[in-house]
């Protein structure tokens, strides 16, 4: 004679399982902002080491400077144009500068007087400019490279990068900020099995928050 099994109290009725869709969504959306700002925490981290140790890191930059006389029909172009203050090159004036001097002109504002164009053109790790006489059509170009280490340390701040790449920097923080919360989330999840957890985290709080407080002046 088989017996049946002895019901169960309600206090002895076992929990309902946590459902595990969620769990894994967190996971999943944790690998994908990882994949997504793998690169971008490696870039921004080792140019953080560079930049705060910028004074001892030296550098070599490369200056060059050139001239060059505008054809007549362009310099022709540059002396009828009644410009006060700023405004743009002409199209076929920047595109024979580009051609010349191997420098993107693009639409980018120049100061204008009445004997000299001035156009200044910087960028990430490099600095750029040129000077054009209305007079005699002279061209007077000069660039200054500071090397690799000096334009990665640009990106990282932002400097002279234009429009595209803050958009990249705000799509990298957005994703970064997915991979923080999501690792959060996942801590919390399994804070109960690991005892450091919470001390960890506190730790990387007021460490710098004591440093920031006591030593910063």
């Amino acid at each position: 004679m088989t017996q049946s099994a002895p019901m169960r109290t309600a206090d002895e009725v076992p929990p309902t399982p946590r459902p595990a869709s969620w769990s894994r969504t967190i996971v999943t959306w944790h690998w994908i902002s990882s994949a997504v700002s793998l690169v971008g925490m490696l870039l921004f981290a080792i140019t953080g080491i560079t930049l705060n140790h910028a004074s001892q890191i030296e550098g070599n930059p490369q200056v060059e400077s050139r001239t060059a006389e505008m054809p007549q029909g362009l310099q022709d172009r540059v002396r009828q144009i009644q410009v006060d203050g700023s405004g743009t090159l002409p199209v076929e004036v920047a595109s024979w500068l580009t051609d010349r001097f191997e420098k993107p002109i693009g639409s980018r504002l120049a100061d204008w007087s009445d004997d000299e164009i001035y156009l200044s053109m910087p960028g990430p790790g490099t600095d750029a400019w040129l000077a054009i006489d209305r007079e005699t059509g002279m061209v007077e170009f000069e660039r200054t490279q500071r090397g690799w280490i000096s334009y990665f340390n640009d990106l990282h701040k932002g400097r002279n990068t234009g429009p595209a790449w803050k958009w990249v920097l705000d799509l990298f923080a957005l994703a970064t900020v997915v991979f923080c919360v999501t690792g959060l989330m996942l801590l919390i999840q399994h804070a109960r099995r690991r005892r450091l957890t919470w001390p960890l985290v506190a730790l990387g709080f007021v460490a710098p928050a004591l440093v920031a407080i006591l030593l910063i002046h």
